[in-house]
């Protein structure tokens, strides 16, 4: 399901075709390099890259029979070079190499590829969030902690903390993929016992890949896990747009909602009025499978002596499955931000729905500034505020009648405590924090 709406090319990577093409193109650098350093022959490591190959169907159908992915991988291979001609020389296919000198440099290719994709996506929603940001900078709304009305903001100010939050997202995906960017081929238990240590770093330099200072049989797992863990952190945050748009477009509040093909789309089979918030919805559930994966990566962190095998099969799934949800969450959610319906006039009247309620602070403080205690400021205004709640009535009204904030406060005053503008002179201020002195 999810694959269908992902895009190509993040699937591709994960394809057998594509892991067993990096899987030859290891086979093949480390030919080569061996070839220059006299330890296989020239003619080998050039027929090597001139013949070898393989097809999917056969190396699945050795696999099979021999119960081992890179030994029916280098059978493949051998019977492509045997067919061009040229079997002699295959045997200096895998030469001095175990199987997962290949698998994790190799992997490490596909996580590089991912990686890119993903940086991409992360652009692109930096990009919209930036552009809608600046486009809500000085719509007025209600701002809510628990739920409930709190003080003014502007909607503008929302979009600016996830762009916010997407950029430290890119640099965790930055860091944590360049920690990945690392191969290895030092055998079997880490020990180069059949390759020097300067065929190791010219065959990763020829990748394009650092290598790894040390390692087991394996590339420490702490890597993946961290990449995995920068991964949900993005997912994370496409929940958190997500799910303030499915707030937003409850019907009583109705500020905000996902676009909606109207004329085409329907939202229930039995109530034609529907418009659900199915995408946001969406977007919510499979952040989860990512955190989830989460924890399979630092459990995969803890092997058995220099290496086991419990994390391959782990990671045969937490790996596609992570970089695929999060490509196809950020597609998700910038279609969400980019063509997100917002409502300025109903943001305006749900903050003034309450009477004034929402500047209930504003008033202690300025009551304290006046000259009255904090404490009798703060028991005249919440009486107010409570009546005025229950009640439904006009708490400004009340705090304008009230004797006793009289003697502090003049009608100036106590108009400017229940002034928007004041509340929000800042908004520019927090805008040139987070986006500099650029504009949209």
């Amino acid at each position: 399901m999810i694959a269908r709406y992902t895009r190509p090319a993040m699937g591709r990577i994960w394809s057998d075709e594509n892991k067993y093409r990096q899987w030859l193109e290891v086979e093949l650098a480390a030919s080569e390099v061996l070839a220059e350093q006299g330890e296989v022959p020239a003619e080998a490591a050039r027929l090597l890259r001139e013949h070898a190959g393989f097809t999917v169907d056969r190396i699945l159908e050795i696999e099979k029979e021999v119960r081992h992915d890179v030994i029916a991988f280098t059978t493949c291979v051998a019977e492509t070079m045997k067919a061009k001609g040229a079997g002699e020389v295959s045997r200096w296919l895998h030469y001095g190499l175990t199987s997962n000198d290949v698998v994790d440099t190799a992997q490490a290719l596909q996580l590089k590829e991912s990686a890119a994709l993903i940086l991409e996506g992360i652009d692109q929603l930096i990009e919209v969030l930036k552009r809608r940001a600046f486009e809500f900078k000085d719509a007025v709304a209600i701002g809510r902690t628990h739920g409930v009305h709190a003080e003014p903001i502007t909607f503008g100010l929302k979009l600016a903390l996830w762009y916010d939050e997407a950029v430290r997202a890119r640099q965790r995906v930055c860091d944590a993929a360049e920690d990945l960017r690392y191969g290895k081929l030092s055998g079997a238990v880490g020990t180069l016992g059949h390759l020097t240590p300067e065929a190791e770093q010219t065959i990763c330099e020829r990748l394009d890949l650092k290598v790894a200072p040390i390692a087991s049989q394996v590339i420490a797992r702490d890597r993946h896990a961290a990449y995995i863990s920068a991964l949900a952190l993005v997912c994370a945050l496409c929940e958190k747009c997500a799910l303030e748009v499915r707030h937003l477009q409850r019907t009583e509040v109705r500020e905000a909602e996902e676009p909606f093909a109207e004329g085409q789309q329907k939202g229930s089979s039995a109530m034609p009025h529907k418009r659900n918030p199915v995408v946001s919805e969406q977007i919510c559930g499979l952040a989860r499978v990512v955190r989830s994966n989460v924890q399979a990566a630092f459990e995969n962190i803890a092997l058995w002596h220099e290496r086991d095998i419990s994390h391959s099969s782990v990671e045969r799934v937490i790996l596609p499955d992570s970089t695929i949800l999060t490509d196809y969450l950020l597609a998700k959610t910038i279609w969400l931000v980019g063509g997100m319906r917002v409502n300025t006039d109903r943001m305006r009247r749900n903050l003034e729905s309450t009477n004034g309620l929402v500047f209930s602070g504003q008033v202690l403080l300025d009551l304290a500034a006046g000259g009255m205690l904090r404490e009798q400021a703060y028991k005249v205004v919440q009486s107010e505020a409570m009546q005025a709640w229950h009640e439904e009535g006009d708490f400004r009204a009340a705090i304008e009648n009230h004797p006793e904030v009289r003697k502090y406060l003049n009608s100036e005053q106590i108009a400017n405590a229940f002034s928007v503008e004041r509340q929000l002179k800042s908004v520019d201020a927090i805008f040139r924090r987070v986006f500099g002195d650029s504009r949209q």
